[in-house]
């Protein structure tokens, strides 16, 4: 039977969605491709280089990849293409960064074609030293991060062999109780820590706090824990001390509220990338002790000052933890410079086939406007359309159907406009949590939703990142960031933790022909990567039913 790809010459590749090996071969492509477009019965990918270093980094060769297309294929694959990959990933290691033992720090190659070439780049001479022979020269310490970034910028991404400094020892072990380190838990941990720098990619829900928990264990020295917000700052401290030998006193909460430097300090990217006088005060927090490891939780946030300061630590272990590495500024090569490169990548429909996450059904449930509602929008400025679709009554009413569709199990209505939710909140008579609900506020009604002594939480963007509800079953998004498939991913997430075998159900709300719906497809195109489809209903004729 004809493979279920068709691979093109310009680097695309369509796969046909209801083909029997499609699975196979979403998950064959997916560490070396790119999802683009999603829409029902024709997927289309695209090779990128970036995607073809980081394969080549997590330990596969051009081999493999060629392998992978050949294998799904329709038809012959372009000989062109192969070529293309195959010189591509042959360009990963040609220069390296490493240590000399006279010199320190040099810059090595096994091209001294490819080091003279790059040599002659202006934003390269500033960065290195004198040339020790043909294939070395010397590179400043201090230039490490920076020199790595410019390199790949110029299509030569070097490996950094140089190593790392071991930091200040720190004894961290794993606590002995009734769980275990699952399997894909503690091979990530081992990616990471073979690697030295780099970033795992897990599914929300999948434990990356215990991979940081289990590389912290590897490097046994003092840790910085950098996060999103106070409240992911409690929880990672109060998994530290389920799962680690780690006490209290040894882990220092740095937030706008508490400025604890410990053994284990957790701050926020917030509070780090605050100014004052044009300078960032808080970034001296990278030096304020002699870290072995410094760890990036939700790494496809990491702002910019958090990115310049990365570039001076390139001889400190660093670990990024993700469930995507899209980013919406499009500085995936920032992260794969200073970070380092994909370690770690498990497949969320390979977990769920396991049974360490749970199974979500998506529906897209599509919303058609009132003729005035249309009016209305159709007269509006295209900068406040997407606004006027997102919030329309329209939706508002589909949304109070869901919820009482739901009653009885634990359910979160999300959106963007907080005019929006705060509407939501007073009709459904549900709890809000925004951007001005105090941290601890957020705590009690997070722990409430927990126990269960509350089942209906609604959330602004601010629970997208980093908060624990693993007993949430349904979630319905009426309005979301534009196009970011990044805050899709991370609202799907909430849903991932385990239930018992039950599935559980994501909505999105869509207002139909407007930019709502051309952002929905957009937003989506990370999670139809990771296998996941949508189902789309009008709201007609979901009002009422129980169970699509």
């Amino acid at each position: 039977m004809p493979g279920p790809l068709v691979v093109q010459s310009d680097r695309t590749l369509l796969l046909e969605v209801e083909h029997p090996d499609a699975e196979a071969c979403r998950i064959a492509i997916a560490p070396f491709a790119e999802l683009e477009r999603a829409p029902e019965h024709i997927h289309t990918y695209r090779i990128t280089p970036l995607g073809l270093w980081n394969a080549r980094a997590a330990g596969h060769d051009a081999e493999t990849v060629v392998d992978a297309l050949i294998t799904h294929s329709r038809y012959p694959v372009p000989s062109s293409l192969l070529i293309d990959i195959t010189e591509t990933m042959a360009r990963y290691g040609r220069l390296r960064i490493e240590k000399h033992p006279v010199h320190g720090l040099v810059l090595a190659s096994t091209d001294r074609a490819v080091l003279t070439e790059v040599l002659r780049s202006a934003k390269v001479k500033g960065l290195v030293g004198a040339r020790i022979d043909d294939d070395t020269v010397v590179v400043h310490p201090s230039e490490r991060g920076h020199l790595k970034q410019v390199l790949l910028k110029l299509g030569w991404p070097a490996e950094d062999l140089a190593g790392y400094v071991d930091g200040e020892a720190h004894e961290i072990d794993l606590a002995d109780g009734e769980w275990q380190v699952r399997p894909y838990q503690k091979l990530a941990a081992e990616s990471f820590w073979h690697g030295g720098s780099g970033v795992v990619v897990l599914p929300c829900g999948a434990g990356k706090t215990i991979v940081g928990a289990t590389a912290m264990s590897l490097a046994r020295s003092t840790t910085l824990i950098l996060v999103t917000n106070t409240v992911s700052a409690r929880q990672w401290k109060d998994e530290l001390l389920r799962r680690t030998t780690l006490t209290a006193d040894e882990i220092g909460e740095y937030s706008g509220q508490k400025k604890e430097i410990r053994p284990v300090t957790i701050a926020t990217y917030q509070v780090i990338t605050t100014k004052r006088n044009g300078i960032h005060p808080h970034l001296e927090l990278f030096d304020a002790r002699d870290w072995g490891l410094v760890i990036y939780d939700e790494v496809h946030l990491l702002p910019a000052p958090v990115f310049r300061r990365t570039a001076d630590l390139q001889a400190r272990r660093r670990l990024g933890l993700t469930a995507t590495l899209v980013r919406e500024d499009g500085r995936e090569d920032d992260v794969f410079s200073l970070i380092g490169p994909k370690r770690f990548d498990a497949p969320w429909k390979e977990l769920e086939a396991q049974g360490w996450i749970a199974p979500a059904d998506c529906v897209e449930v599509r919303v058609t406007l009132t003729d005035d509602e249309r009016l209305a929008y159709a007269l509006a400025e295209p900068d406040v359309r997407y606004r006027l679709a997102s919030t329309a009554e329209s939706k508002t009413r589909v949304v109070l159907d869901l919820v009482a569709q739901h009653a009885g199990v634990p359910r979160l209505v999300i959106g963007q406009y907080v005019e929006q939710l705060d509407e939501l909140a007073e009709r459904l008579g549900a709890p809000l949590i925004k951007g001005e609900t105090s941290t601890k506020q957020r705590q009690k009604l997070y722990e409430q939703f927990r126990s269960g002594e509350i089942d209906l939480l609604v959330v602004s963007k601010v629970a997208n990142f980093s908060i624990d509800l693993p007993s949430a079953q349904v979630a319905i998004q009426v309005s979301g960031a534009f196009g970011s498939r990044q805050e899709e991913a991370q609202r799907l997430g909430r849903l991932l933790r385990p239930k018992d075998g039950r599935t559980a159900r994501f909505y999105a709300v869509v207002a139909r022909d407007t930019v709502d719906q051309e952002f929905a497809q957009h937003r989506q195109r990370f999670l139809a990567e990771q296998g996941y489809a949508y189902r789309i209903f009008d709201a007609e004729e979901i009002s009422g039913i129980e169970d699509l």
